[in-house]
């Protein structure tokens, strides 16, 4: 009975995790964790020395933690890849350049954007036609060039 008991406390004590503990299972610094528990989006519970967190409450928070790929505008998701709008580091990854590159060529007109709130939104087609008539262009003009 005894040892029953012994395993009933252990599955208790394993429900709560320190801040290090939960900064690790969450990818984020500790910093970002004892931000989230101050700011009152992550329950925490301090004990004489120290913060801990129940590992559902740590689940929960990681359920509504914000991300970017789901982000809202006017009810309609911002970054949608099914109807082809990327941001702007979504489009860099698929150009395979730098996104400061693509945050220029926006700001220049070299590449249509819309504004949606705080975020730029490209869609595929304009990344398409920045490819070829900007990024292939460069590429050609380079190898005219080289020879």
């Amino acid at each position: 009975m005894s040892q029953q008991n012994a395993e009933i406390n252990t599955d208790k004590e394993k429900r709560f995790v320190t801040l290090s503990e939960a900064a690790k299972i969450n990818n984020v610094t500790r910093q970002a964790i004892y931000v989230a528990i101050k700011q009152k989006k992550l329950k925490a519970y301090k004990n004489p020395t120290r913060w801990i967190i129940d590992l559902d409450d740590l689940e929960a928070y990681r359920k509504m933690k914000y991300s970017r790929t789901k982000s809202l505008f006017n009810g309609e998701l911002l970054f949608d890849n099914k109807k082809g709008y990327y941001s702007i580091q979504q489009a860099a990854k698929l150009l395979n350049v730098p996104y400061q590159k693509i945050y220029y060529a926006t700001r220049i007109g070299l590449l249509k954007a819309s504004r949606k709130g705080a975020a730029w939104v490209v869609h595929i087609d304009d990344l398409k036609e920045y490819q070829q008539s900007y990024l292939n262009r460069r590429i050609s003009n380079f190898d005219e060039n080289a020879s």
